[in-house]
């Protein structure tokens, strides 16, 4: 006699088996892990009522339902988001060694990439990721988002052109991150900016994401010149607040400010770069503590 548990078990197997990729689609569709995970128990409670003899591809079954979910809050959070108090940045991901080695993975969910989708409208978002990351056909995507499997193909055609044209110009290796974030430490231990400022495009934007809940820059920084006057009144703060040290952040190498065991240990800042033609054209510091609440425990992503 077969057990009334065994299909509440398929789905259970099911959902753990794609957790990952569906926290990743809902994570590069909203820049958020804590909506990502709401997303995710969305998905399992619509999920766990679903007749699984009806479904043909259970992968793609979860994929459509996490989309949509993440559809609905996407456009909440743009609702959210115009009242933000300053920039607004991505929540920022500890991730595992292996999210760096898929390089288009590492890419799609860096801090530069992330803000380039923000500039999408919310399906050519969805449409982007689903075709261009994780290369879903678009009979598929039009049965996530909604649409006729052509309008999809529209959609898809608009979003890459857009990104193609704000994306970070030409692959950017580990190593350059690690370059720049180097010469940004050694600053800040040392006092000397000469090596940071040498390796400022003249057009670099630092943005500070505080949330008004702590102090950061109201608005963009644009110019090597006052990112390098910035740099140079914030890196002696660094001092008094903790240690920084190095970290793989959304797939690519970032510093993280933390408090002194004695301060607590809390996340202070977590600083990311983003480097066209092997200069540093975008400084990204979060510091809301609300999106560093998670930032003890690594972030599995996958494709």
């Amino acid at each position: 006699m077969k057990s009334e548990s065994a299909p509440q078990d398929t789905a259970t197997e099911a959902f753990v088996a794609h957790r990952n990729l569906l926290f990743t689609v809902a994570y590069e569709m909203l820049g958020s892990a804590a909506d990502a995970e709401d997303v995710l128990q969305e998905t399992w409670l619509r999920w766990a009522g679903v007749d699984l003899g009806a479904v043909r591809d259970q992968r793609a079954y979860l994929v459509r339902i996490a989309t949509r979910q993440a559809l609905s809050r996407l456009r909440t959070l743009g609702r959210r988001k115009e009242s933000y108090v300053g920039p607004w940045l991505p929540e920022p991901l500890l991730t595992a060694p292996d999210v760096a080695e898929d390089v288009e993975l590492a890419e799609s969910v860096s801090m530069a990439m992330l803000l380039v989708l923000e500039t999408l409208a919310p399906t050519e978002r969805a449409v982007f990721v689903l075709r261009e990351v994780f290369d879903l056909g678009y009979d598929e995507i039009a049965d996530a988002v909604g649409k006729s499997a052509a309008a999809v193909r529209q959609i898809a055609h608009r979003a890459r052109a857009h990104v193609a044209a704000r994306r970070p110009r030409g692959a950017v290796s580990p190593a350059e991150s690690r370059d720049a974030l180097d010469a940004f430490q050694r600053a800040a231990e040392t006092g000397d900016l000469q090596g940071l400022l040498d390796i400022l495009a003249p057009d670099v934007v630092f943005l500070g994401d505080g949330g008004g809940i702590k102090q950061a820059v109201p608005r963009p920084v644009v110019g090597a010149d006052k990112v390098g006057r910035l740099l140079a009144a914030g890196l002696g703060r660094m001092a008094t607040v903790g240690t920084l040290r190095p970290a793989q952040v959304n797939g690519h190498p970032a510093l993280i400010l933390q408090q002194d065991e004695q301060q607590g240990g809390a996340v202070d800042t977590v600083m990311a770069v983003r480097i066209d033609d092997g200069l540093i054209t975008g400084f990204y510091a979060v510091r809301n503590p609300e999106k560093l609440s998670h930032m003890r425990q690594e972030t599995a992503l996958r494709r």
